[in-house]
């Protein structure tokens, strides 16, 4: 086993675990990661040997230990990404998704020993920073960084790790970032290649790795750069949706909207509007978004209750079933109502995510929107023909308080909606119909819009032309909703 293999394959195989729902393959992955530590790990440094021979039969191998010679900085960058990367898709409850964040601790504590003192990046070999030949390293600092800052911010790593990731970023910028002869940014200092074994033959030897040249705007560098820059830029946003050190629930409801497929593997699952399809009408790229402002994606399979509100400070309910899509669909009542309610007076925000009319079910979810001053009209606006994506278009008002900055988006097949006291109109169709309203009431707030118009489709920029800012309209959605719940 290498290290660089938990990379190659494990992030991938946890993702196709998730969204197949083949859960036996968690605790598969989830082995590969502990093997590795186990045997890998040494116990003086806390860092882990770049190859493992369980055999003990490679040329290699310690004959004793199975291990390598080395500490490989890229090879630990690669093991450090395959674990924040495939926590994404563990479940909660998945046995071995503890003794993953455990060993990322011990990993970081590790790393952050042999961070350059001065310029706060890594070596080509780890451990032997003033050895002869030695020289700082690109890629893996980068991955360094990526590793340790997106493990802070997902909450895997105490906080006090990012100021270690801080620095590596700002090093890597100071050290390896310069500029062509025509004046374009580069990325120096990446080891092109390294590896075990072979044609020709690699020993593992201190000479081995040090004697591997470096390269200009090497992708496995520049792949990591933009990583670690993404985390450090998410790392300033954080803030919109910390509350004294913790983070916001965002609950999207799976019960009053609960759509099912048999995929590939004869497994049914939810689909349509959900933090895990990754499909069009997914929410994926959203609960990705406000992962990256500090919020917490979950999801509530129930009826809401005190119970299980208590803790969220946003809570969506978006396109309730018909009869057509659920054989037996959820429908709001009574009791929902009233907690709801309750909840949205302490501080929660409610968001309420209509459809068109053949798309939605009206009559008992207005009973929950009325209660706000907010009637859907079950029709169907901003009808688009063909590619004539301008029948679509909203216009956003200069002093719109959630989405200011952002000129126009793209809202199509959309309800209209009816308002009474105390809700207010907050966007409007181009022929004055109410697209989007506001309501308020005790401390928290009710946001209501006539379409689902965030989801994958609509924000990840391969459909519509640029001049629809939706993904710019859901990042300050995001940022809205988490600033401004009380709860």
């Amino acid at each position: 086993m290498w290290l660089d293999g938990l990379y190659m394959a494990a992030p991938f195989y946890a993702e196709y675990a998730m969204v197949s729902q083949e859960d036996t393959a968690f605790n598969d992955i989830g082995r590969q990661f502990v093997l590795m530590e186990r045997h890998a790990r040494d116990e003086n440094t806390g860092l882990l040997y770049h190859g493992w021979d369980a055999a003990k039969l490679q040329k290699w191998a310690d004959k004793k230990t199975g291990l390598s010679e080395n500490f490989w900085g890229r090879a630990m960058g690669w093991y450090g990404m395959a674990l924040v990367d495939a926590l994404d898709y563990f479940p909660e409850n998945q046995p071995y998704r503890d003794s993953l964040i455990q060993i990322l601790n011990r990993y970081a504590a590790a790393v952050v020993k042999v961070q350059d003192k001065s310029s706060h990046v890594w070596w080509q070999v780890l451990d032997k920073a003033a050895s002869p030949g030695n020289y700082q390293e690109a890629s893996a600092s980068c991955m360094f960084v990526y590793t340790l800052a997106k493990g802070v911010r997902k909450g895997y790593l105490p906080a006090s790790y990012e100021k270690a990731a801080i620095d590596g970023f700002e090093g890597v910028v100071k050290q390896f970032i310069g500029k062509d002869s025509a004046g374009n940014t580069i990325l120096n200092g990446t080891c092109e290649v390294a590896g075990l074994g072979g044609k020709p033959y690699r020993d593992g030897t201190y000479a081995y790795y040090i004697g591997e040249k470096t390269k200009v705007n090497d992708g496995k560098g520049v792949g990591a750069f933009l990583l670690a820059g993404t985390e450090i830029q998410m790392a300033a946003e954080l803030h919109y949706g910390r509350k004294e050190g913790q983070s916001t629930k965002v609950l999207l409801d799976n019960f009053y909207n609960n759509e099912t497929k048999t995929n590939l593997a004869g497994v049914t699952q939810s689909m349509h509007y959900t933090w895990n399809d990754r499909e069009n009408s997914g929410f994926s790229l959203w609960g990705d978004v406000i992962g990256f402002l500090g919020g917490t994606p979950a999801t509530l399979k129930a009826a809401p209750t005190a119970d299980n509100l208590s803790g969220a400070g946003v809570y969506i309910i978006v396109d309730p079933d018909t009869e057509r899509e659920t054989k037996v669909p959820n429908y709001v009542d009574e009791s929902a109502i009233k907690n709801v309610k309750d909840w949205v007076n302490k501080g929660g925000i409610l968001v309420l995510l209509a459809n068109d009319t053949l798309n939605a079910e009206f009559t008992h979810f207005n009973q929950l929107a009325e209660s706000f001053g907010i009637h859907f009209d079950g029709n169907s606006l901003n009808r688009v023909q063909g590619h004539q994506y301008e029948q679509g278009a909203i216009d956003i008002p200069q002093d719109d308080s959630i989405f200011r900055g952002i000129k126009q988006v793209y809202i199509k097949e959309l309800s209209s909606i009816t308002l009474k006291e105390p809700a207010k109109a907050l966007l409007k169709t181009k022929d004055g119909h109410v697209a989007a309203a506001i309501s308020h009431l005790g401390k928290g707030m009710v946001l209501a819009i006539g379409d689902p118009w965030i989801y994958n489709e609509y924000v990840d920029g391969r459909k519509l032309p640029l001049i629809f800012e939706n993904y710019k309209a859901m990042t300050a959605l995001s940022k809205w909703l988490l600033k401004n719940s009380k709860l």
